[in-house]
Parts: C-alpha cells; structure tokens; sequence
C-alpha cells in the first residue's frame, strides 16, 4: 500500500506528464479504491494543485472563458501558424469550404493560395474581407447579428443557410476538447452555430492548438465522433494523442 504522500506525488506526477488522469485507471494502478482517489483529488484541489471533473482530473482549469478574438490573436501565434500551414494543404482544386470564426481559423485563411476555383462559405466578417481580395476566391458571408468578442455573425438566420448547402469541408476552430464531453465553444449560439456546419460538411477538420485538450467551453457543439480530422501543435500529451488515434480520428501533429 502506498502512503498518502506518495499517491499524491503519483498523481500530479501523471497530470503533470499526461494533462489528465482518470479515477478509475489511478485507483487501478495504486491498488487502491477509486474513494481513495476521490479523497486524494478533493485534497489536491484545495491545495489548488489540480482541478477535478467528474470522474477524472486537469491540472488547470477545465472550463474556458469567452476572450475576445483580438487577445486570443496575441496566444500561441506560432503553434497556430504552423497549424494554419498544414490546414491550408488540406484545401483542394475546386474546392467549397466552410471556415469557421476564431484566430486559428483566421490564419488558416491568411494561409490558402487556390490554384483554381474555391468557394468559401464563412461567418467571419475578417476572413471574408481577406479572402474576397484573391483571385479565384468566391465568398460567400453569412448574414446574421454581428459578435463584437468574435468578429462574426451568429443566429437563426445565419444557422439556417446551412440547410440549403453541401460542402466539402468544415475548418473548426473550438476552445475545448475533452474525451468524454467532446468539443465546445465557450459561446452558446456560436456552439450552435457550428453544429449547423459540421451538418453541412463531408469532413470537419479541427484546428486547435494543444491548450484545448482537457477543457470545456460553455456550449457543446458535439461528441468527438462526429470529428474526422484534428490538427493540433506537439505539446499534446502522448496519452491524449494516443485516446484520439483509437477514437478513429486522424491526428496531423505539427
């Protein structure tokens, strides 16, 4: 039997390596009762060394904010360019895409250079504004209420578009991806919004830097099922890079 010290120590030892551990697979490999764990991660958490969730525990704090689209421009500028530049070779001739709102998303968009015809549809008033000025870009904007914190356009109206239309790919842009919960945006009507498009598209590619992982937004878009592509940096976790891979997911590390 371990001592309590060292459970603690095994713990954030496995948070600190994997960014999330599971109660049942702890107690497993202790040899202990997942009530042990439970008391382990209750005491851990008040020494705010870990915050729990059920079932499981993150070494920060699960649930994301609503930050404004130009801050989130100021994070992981690298991480999200090299995940912009391996998204862009995704997009093929003749190509109709939908690209969603947010700062990755964005530079996904700074990065497309269309041999031939591309349709893009998308709810971003900046990515429309950057793309309508290249040569054989046909965009389409979504009309709907303006959001001041994304720079997009959001609502029945905007959703409804969606039921009209068929396109080859959804490029994604979430603030969380958990295993279990699946991925959220930490805006309802955005949520919404995006599940419209993965409805519209053949294939949804998600384009989230590692921070993501392990963490919920306010509104559920979907389960992880419904995603066929993530795109994501190389401070991923091996377990959670490994949890995606056995989900069926194609995982593009850069």
């Amino acid at each position: 039997m371990t001592s309590i010290a060292e459970r603690h120590k095994y713990i954030l030892d496995n948070l600190a390596k994997n960014g999330f551990i599971k109660v049942i697979d702890i107690a497993k490999e202790l040899d202990v009762t997942p009530v042990t764990i439970r008391k382990d991660l209750k005491y851990l958490e008040e020494k705010k060394l870990l915050y729990r969730t059920h079932g499981s525990a993150s070494p920060i704090n699960p649930l994301t904010s609503d930050i404004d689209v130009h801050e989130k421009e100021k994070l992981r500028k690298d991480e999200k360019k090299r995940i912009a530049i391996e998204a862009s070779k995704l997009v093929e001739e003749n190509d109709s895409i939908i690209i969603a709102s947010g700062s990755t998303v964005h530079m996904f968009a700074e990065q497309i250079t269309p041999i031939s015809h591309l349709t893009v549809v998308t709810a971003s008033l900046k990515t429309a504004l950057l793309l309508n000025a290249i040569n054989n870009i046909e965009v389409i904007q979504l009309g709907g209420i303006v959001r001041k914190n994304s720079f997009s356009v959001i609502g029945d109206y905007t959703s409804q578009f969606f039921e009209q239309i068929t396109c080859s790919k959804l490029f994604l842009g979430v603030d969380g991806i958990d295993l279990e919960y699946g991925i959220t945006n930490s805006n309802i009507e955005e949520a919404i919004l995006n599940k419209k498009m993965i409805e519209a598209s053949l294939r949804t590619i998600i384009l989230a830097d590692s921070s993501k992982f392990g963490r919920r937004g306010f509104g559920k878009i979907c389960n992880l099922d419904r995603i066929d592509v993530i795109i994501t940096d190389s401070g991923i976790s091996k377990t959670m890079a490994q949890s995606i891979e056995e989900m069926g997911i194609e995982l593009i590390i850069v």
